[in-house]
């Protein structure tokens, strides 16, 4: 009986969950395998293993983590194997038909859903035989699979020297028994680290003791989980790791202990065959041994509290494994979609303030009008494509703001960008600029900064071209307007800061803020009061778990004290309290007293 270990890492990321079933599902036929005595049901389990690979590997890059042990059993168990051509043809067809689930993403890409990340076809409106099998749609699936869009993976380019690779590995490998990432109990949480190396270790070895066959599996299995994974995912510095070094290493934009889910579920095997002999000698002490050496009865239940142990992850990790009840995120996309007039073009900065906005709208159908406009993927050509062509859904007034209820603009018929698709093709990824230039449009007189223009700079600005001022425009809270040299004419209005078509001067509604922008008082005030729904959400949660998204609370902070300020100056100390009591409230919440 294998203890289950409870993982902390695949709350969130339901894929490696379901490629852990995979590697969980392979294991098992590989062991059946081992044990078969039938060649016919050998090779027909072998032809299956293959096929799970293929399928595996669709659902994501881990179904392959098996192959390396899998072929070394094949080759120490049943060498003979890799000269019999009509078995090693099957497995083969087996492995390509498990990896023709990747299909689905060019035809589903055709028929071109709301979100389309990568757009692996050159069919448009729908899928046809000859675009699908097309040399394009293969370049664009192909580029898909091997995440070119985010720069391809070069394992040979090391990213952080391996020594600190693994230092991270050893981090996250901490957390699985007890994640302390706050360093409360830094001594602690190692001793306990410590205790379930060593019992994976003692595992590992009682494995190789008691069925040798199995072991030369799970050995080499466990290496390319460890040393071998650690190597081919070459991450930066993990988010929390070494803080001495600050700034001046590259850091991975988030923990990213779920991608050793594999790693950790597979050691907790070994942790449990360690527990075994522990258990066993533990018995013998206590109850003396019975007739032919083994321990007594009355030995193994007096020693039985030692299983205890297994349950170490699962009370260490209770609290910060549980997402009862946490709704933070969604009311933030709520909240931020709130923040903006109807048939906005919203911009946003990366997959914290984006992905959850995707959710509101699709998932539960929060202000579709809004045509959300993400800065990673604005220099991806087909992203810039879909702007495009796609309509803009009508604005819902029963379920929008009260404020926007009365001035509702007719519904907009062209796209953002006055643009083919072939011309936004031909953007460049950049352009450098030896000066500074002028911006202008209508009022607006801005002076882009020198140095280097990217295309997604160069696309905001058509933007504001193309359909600004007849579309509102909003950019999601960080700065990236101000970058632009649009300072004088921002407003922020809330969580979101909008261009105006005219330079701001402060007045009574109007408090200034850095950089030239302005605050609309009232506007903020009556979101705070009257649409904001995270920052109850997290004080009720009463904590914030994900240090390196720490950000979007802290939007609420910088944003409440900023409007609790501007109330201050205009006399509505009552009104600033109530503001800057909750401000301290999420700032506690999130972990920043």
């Amino acid at each position: 009986t294998a203890f289950t270990v409870w993982n902390q890492s695949v709350v969130n990321e339901k894929v490696y969950t379901v490629s852990l079933g995979f590697l969980a599902l392979t294991s098992w036929l590989v062991l059946r395998w081992l044990d078969a005595v039938d060649p016919a049901r050998a090779d027909r389990l072998l032809v299956t293993i293959a096929y799970l690979a293929g399928l595996g590997y669709a659902v994501h890059p881990a179904g392959f983590l098996a192959g390396p042990a899998v072929a070394l059993a094949v080759v120490l168990r049943r060498p003979t194997t890799l000269v019999r051509w009509r078995l090693l043809g099957g497995a083969a067809g087996a492995l390509a038909l498990g990896l023709s689930l990747f299909a689905v993403e060019p035809i589903r890409a055709a028929h071109d859903p709301a979100i389309n990340e990568g757009e692996p076809t050159a069919c448009v409106g729908g899928p046809r035989l000859g675009c699908t099998l097309s040399a394009e749609t293969w370049r664009r699936l192909s580029a898909n699979v091997q995440r070119a869009q985010y720069g391809g993976h070069d394992v040979m380019a090391r990213k952080a020297p391996f020594a600190a690779q693994l230092a991270g590995w050893w981090r996250y490998f901490e957390w699985q028994w007890w994640r302390d990432a706050d360093e409360r109990a830094p001594l602690a949480r190692r001793l306990v680290a410590l205790a379930f190396l060593a019992l994976g270790l003692l595992g590992g070895w009682t494995h190789r003791r008691v069925e040798r066959a199995s072991w030369w599996y799970a050995a080499p299995l466990m290496l390319s989980l460890t040393v071998l994974l650690v190597f081919y995912l070459n991450f930066n510095y993990t988010w929390g790791q070494s803080p001495e070094l600050g700034d001046t290493v590259a850091r991975e934009v988030r923990e990213r202990d779920y991608f050793y889910v594999w790693t950790f579920s597979a050691w907790g095997v070994w942790v449990a065959l360690g527990l075994a002999p522990l258990w066993r000698a533990l018995a013998a002490r206590r109850g003396g041994r019975a007739a032919g050496g083994a321990p007594t009865a009355r030995g193994w239940a007096l020693a039985a509290p030692v299983l205890l142990v297994a349950a170490v992850p699962l009370v260490a990790n209770a609290g910060a494994a549980s997402r009862r009840g946490e709704t933070f995120t969604r009311e933030w996309a709520h909240d931020l979609l709130m923040s903006v007039a109807p048939y906005a073009i919203l911009v946003t900065n990366g997959d914290n303030d984006s992905f959850p906005l995707w959710y509101a709208q699709q998932v539960e159908g929060v202000r579709r009008d809004v045509t959300l406009a993400l800065v990673p993927y604005l220099g991806l050509d087909w992203y810039a494509r879909q702007l495009i062509r796609r309509p803009v859904e009508p604005y819902d007034r029963a379920r929008g703001p009260a404020a926007w209820r009365d001035s509702v603009p007719p519904r907009p018929t062209t796209p953002p960008l006055a643009m083919t698709a072939a011309e936004a093709d031909a953007v460049p990824p950049y352009v450098e600029l030896g000066e500074p230039q002028r911006f202008v449009h209508g009022a607006i007189d801005a002076t882009v900064p020198a140095g280097v223009l990217t295309r997604d700079q160069i696309l905001v600005l058509r933007f504001v071209r193309d359909a600004f001022p007849a579309r509102p425009l909003y950019f999601s809270p960080g700065g990236y307007a101000q970058a632009l040299g649009l300072g004088p004419w921002l407003r922020q209005e809330g969580l979101a800061t909008r261009l105006v078509p005219e330079r701001q001067v402060a007045g009574p509604t109007l408090h200034p803020l850095d950089g030239g922008v302005m605050l609309d008082v009232p506007r903020s005030k009556l979101l705070w009061d009257s649409v904001y729904r995270a920052p109850a959400a997290l004080v009720r949660e009463g904590r914030w778990l994900d240090r390196p998204s720490a950000q979007l609370p802290l939007v609420y902070a910088v944003t409440g004290q900023q409007l609790a300020q501007a109330l201050a100056a205009r006399g509505d100390t009552a009104g600033a309290r109530r503001v800057m009591e909750r401000v301290v409230a999420v700032a506690r919440s999130a972990g920043y007293e």
